[in-house]
């Protein structure tokens, strides 16, 4: 086999993104037989020993994509510097799974796991704007005129948000359950446009990436994607990178 770029044999071997896989190379976490390497540097993954954090990367030999139901209190990512409860603790398969993009620790719902690297750089790439469907439970009612406002788009940090798709579900008491259906995914951006328009997140719930839904998964549940939602999932990066 001949040689090729080191993060290019990472992402393939699911170590996520290139351009995470970059970042593991820029911290030095990568040798190749010994030596640590640099950004820029090629390996033989058939002949040279590849190692991250010490330990040998192997080839996948079998793409692993499953759905998993991320509890509130979870991190999403492989490991955690305060040593909290991370997505990977919760689906106990050998593979070399990482999460694809992030559901921040308050939030729950949908996360994809993959030991595919193409298909993470692909649905993480800036150019892929898949849809995501959430559930959100608001404190107070929000009026029509807030509602339309949200549609539109807001201003946060200098930059008005692409228009969403939002509609209210039903009352609960003092709180509001909301239908949000956006293309754009900034950093807590679902509560910060919330408690900018006056009605803070309670509850946040993702339930939809892309053709990927949560279905009748519970907290902390996970499941392998059917023939179906895998093929759907295809169709869905080709039209990426062709468009």
């Amino acid at each position: 086999m001949a040689s090729e770029r080191i993060q290019k044999i990472l992402a393939a071997a699911g170590y996520g993104s290139r351009r995470s896989c970059e970042e593991l190379i820029r911290q030095q976490r990568v040798h190749v037989n010994g030596t640590t390497v640099e950004l820029g540097a090629r390996a033989d993954p058939a002949r040279d020993v590849i190692t991250v954090d010490g330990r040998r990367v192997r080839p996948e030999t079998r793409q692993v994509t499953v759905a998993l139901y991320k509890p509130r209190g979870i991190i999403t990512t492989l490991d955690d510097e305060r040593g909290r409860k991370t997505v990977r603790d919760l689906v106990p398969l050998e593979a070399h799974l990482v999460p694809v993009g992030r559901l921040d620790a308050e939030s729950e719902g949908l996360v994809l796991m993959t030991n595919d690297g193409d298909l993470v750089n692909r649905l993480t790439h800036p150019r892929f704007e898949h849809k995501k469907e959430y559930q959100v439970l608001v404190q107070g009612h929000p009026d029509a005129a807030t509602l339309a406002r949200w549609r539109r788009g807001v201003m946060l940090e200098g930059q008005e948000t692409l228009p969403a798709q939002v509609r209210l579900l039903r009352m609960e008491g003092e709180a509001a359950w909301l239908r949000v259906v956006m293309r754009e995914g900034r950093k807590r951006q679902i509560r910060n446009v919330a408690a900018l328009l006056g009605h803070p997140v309670r509850q946040l719930i993702r339930v939809r990436l892309g053709p990927i839904r949560l279905g009748n998964l519970k907290p902390g549940e996970w499941r392998y994607l059917d023939k179906r939602e895998l093929e759907a999932l295809g169709q869905l990066v080709q039209i990426a990178d062709t468009g």
